[in-house]
């Protein structure tokens, strides 16, 4: 078996892991990707066409600065590219006056110093009519800095970019053991290993498997696509109904967006301010069947009930998977003492927004660089104390 020599090897190229894979080549280090499936699949947590995109994040005060980071990183990137990474369409916040995505987006924005509108119930109202539930209280928060990203384009982007720089890459390979030595670590594959000063592993819904120890639980979590009632309507194109989060008051919540180029009507539940899915502990036995009554019973009931002029079966269905820290928080950095090894994953249902600046951290945090922002809420270790 041949066996390679690098400085730090990548274990899993989705969104985090890709990102760090560029951002490493960026800084001229010798630097290999291992990816199980092919580049930008299906098959884990970074995938469905678009991604919610916002730097005003309402989950903990220390993300803004990361989403701004991902925000000028994949501007670069796609100026570079010739594509559209990020599109800031502006995103809405809906729900009582107290409830996490209105004062959580208030607060998060005051933070970030991103402009942010106030919007009262008849303002809110009159702005999206497609809204059929609104609570009697309900306000909104306009954010028009926020939007929309594109998965698949960004880590097919990243992985190219960090290829052009020198990085070397291996797709459909599977990683079978990764050994953190006392000289270096060891990943090995059916086809070749390689061994490297230090790994990032960043494997999505297996990174407990791979790093065994971590407090982590996937989940499947479909994605659903809807089409507008009236086909010539244009009420929910992506400007007329644009990105959102609704927390509604004893209710199911909701997120999603509007159709665009090459995509339809995106939406997704939510409950008790947590993207719905179902847990599950071994992510090679994910359920990738699309289920008729108990995939789509419930979003169906909920879009008939909230989104009248769409019709409320789906018009397309894929399982993804979220993978859930305790405290809704990424893990980022060192799990060990070692300084040779770097997890990255609990995206907990809002990672992708804040992938390339993850990356950056990651390449940071594995060459022992100043972080560009606190890490410390990201730490792995903070949950063993």
């Amino acid at each position: 078996m041949e066996t390679l020599r690098t400085d730090v090897v990548v274990v899993g190229l989705g969104a985090f892991g890709s990102a760090a894979l560029w951002r490493l080549a960026a800084r001229g280090v010798d630097v290999i990707g291992v990816e199980r499936q092919a580049i930008g699949h299906a098959l884990g947590s970074s995938h469905g066409v678009t991604r919610l995109f916002r730097i005003a994040c309402m989950e903990h005060p220390g993300l803004p600065p990361i989403a701004q980071k991902s925000l000028e990183l994949w501007n670069a990137l796609g100026a570079q590219t010739g594509q559209v990474l990020v599109e800031q369409t502006g995103s809405l916040n809906a729900g009582p006056p107290g409830s996490e995505v209105v004062a959580g987006a208030l607060a998060a924005a005051a933070q970030a110093g991103v402009p942010v509108a106030e919007l009262n119930h008849e303002e809110l109202v009159a702005r999206q009519p497609q809204y059929g539930a609104f609570g009697a209280d309900d306000v909104g928060v306009w954010d028009p800095g926020a939007g929309v990203c594109f998965p698949e384009p960004i880590v097919r982007a990243q992985v190219e970019a960090a290829q052009q720089l020198g990085a070397k890459v291996f797709a459909h390979t599977l990683v079978t053991d990764v050994e953190v030595e006392g000289d270096g670590v060891l990943v090995r594959t059916p086809t070749v290993e390689i061994r490297a000063e230090r790994v990032v592993v960043a494997t999505g819904a297996w990174l407990g498997k791979v790093v065994p120890g971590l407090p982590l639980v996937p989940r499947r979590t479909p994605l659903y696509w809807f089409e507008p009632r009236d086909q010539a309507s244009e009420e929910f194109a992506l400007e007329r109904f644009p990105a959102f989060i609704w927390q509604r008051a004893g209710g199911i919540g909701f997120w999603g967006h509007g159709s665009g180029d090459g995509y339809g009507v995106k939406l997704g539940l939510e409950h008790a301010g947590h993207v719905a899915g179902t847990p599950f502990t071994d992510a090679d036995d994910v359920d990738r069947y699309v289920h008729p009554r108990g995939d789509v019973d419930e979003i169906s009931s909920a879009v008939a009930e909230a989104f009248p002029g769409l019709d409320p079966v789906p018009v397309k269905l894929l399982p993804c998977i979220v993978t859930d820290s305790p405290d809704g928080q990424f893990l980022i950095g060192h799990p060990d003492d070692t300084g040779r090894l770097v997890v990255a994953g609990g995206d907990s249902g809002h990672g992708f927004k804040h992938a390339g600046g993850l990356g950056e951290l990651l390449a940071q945090l594995t060459l022992g660089e100043t972080p560009y922002c606190d890490t410390t809420f990201l730490d792995p270790r903070r949950f063993s104390s």
